[in-house]
């Protein structure tokens, strides 16, 4: 099978290449079939090698990818070729051939570009590092005017589907501006299958932070991972399972 992948539907400059992949058109086996990008689940190595090949040759000739031992917080470092993982959740590039990558099963990827098309930046945002500040030092360390950044989203849990405990809604409302609770707080709906618990949409969430920023053209895919079995990983959904992989890079 031909790997599938996702490509933005926004106004970014020719000089900028993003995709997002599914699950399907790699190596790996169940529960972790077939196209894992993820090489820290348990999935057999060789496979996972095999299917990052495949995805370079999606690529531009000679590009690399730039990989993460991402953690769930808010460093942001420079993308590297052929350099040992940083324990980050985003990275910024200015050198072309050279991809940003996040992987995801459920957390938010978010993909940034200026549109001078000189800068590009991928971001990690699940909850913990949304409403700890990783769109906003991802957005610092572009150093770029944010009104002049466009941002894309990626397939993300939807918000029928993610389900969090009342703590994680006052922790965003705690930590928002003044000028972003309403729109915080509407990102919560109370579940009406568990008493007390919210329905979170974590996309919504990830669109207040950026427009507080000042990076209003923001753009998203309108998958939910959850939802989809048959392109995308889970893992609120399997436990087990794969990862997907967004990415951006310069011509």
């Amino acid at each position: 099978m031909i790997p599938t992948f996702i490509e933005p539907h926004w106004p970014a400059p020719a000089s900028v290449l993003a995709l997002s992949t599914t699950r399907l058109g790699g190596y790996s086996k169940a529960p972790f079939d077939s196209f894992n990008l993820g090489a820290h689940v348990e999935d057999n190595a060789s496979d996972v090698a095999l299917n990052r090949k495949i995805l370079c040759r999606a690529l531009p000739p000679e590009a690399a990818v730039s990989w993460l031992s991402q953690v769930h917080g808010t460093t942001v470092v420079e993308a590297q070729r052929d350099a040992p993982m940083p324990a980050a959740d985003a990275q910024w590039s200015r050198t072309p051939g050279l991809a940003c990558a996040i992987l995801t099963a459920d957390c938010l990827p978010v993909l940034l570009c200026s549109i001078k098309g000189d800068v590009v930046a991928a971001a990690h945002a699940g909850w913990r590092g949304l409403q700890a500040g990783v769109l906003e030092a991802t957005v610092a360390s572009m150093d770029t005017n944010p009104e002049q950044l466009i941002a894309w989203m990626g397939p993300v849990i939807g918000p029928i589907a993610f389900e969090v405990g009342a703590e994680v809604r006052d922790t965003f409302l705690a930590s928002a501006e003044p000028s972003q609770a309403a729109a915080t707080a509407a990102c919560f709906v109370l579940s009406a299958d568990h008493l007390g618990r919210y329905l979170a949409d974590l996309g919504g969430l990830a669109r207040v932070r950026l427009r507080t920023l000042g990076v209003t053209r923001v753009f998203g895919s309108g998958c939910c991972t959850y939802s989809d079995r048959a392109r995308f990983f889970s893992y609120r959904r399997d436990g087990q399972t794969g990862r997907m992989a967004s990415l951006i890079l310069l011509r």
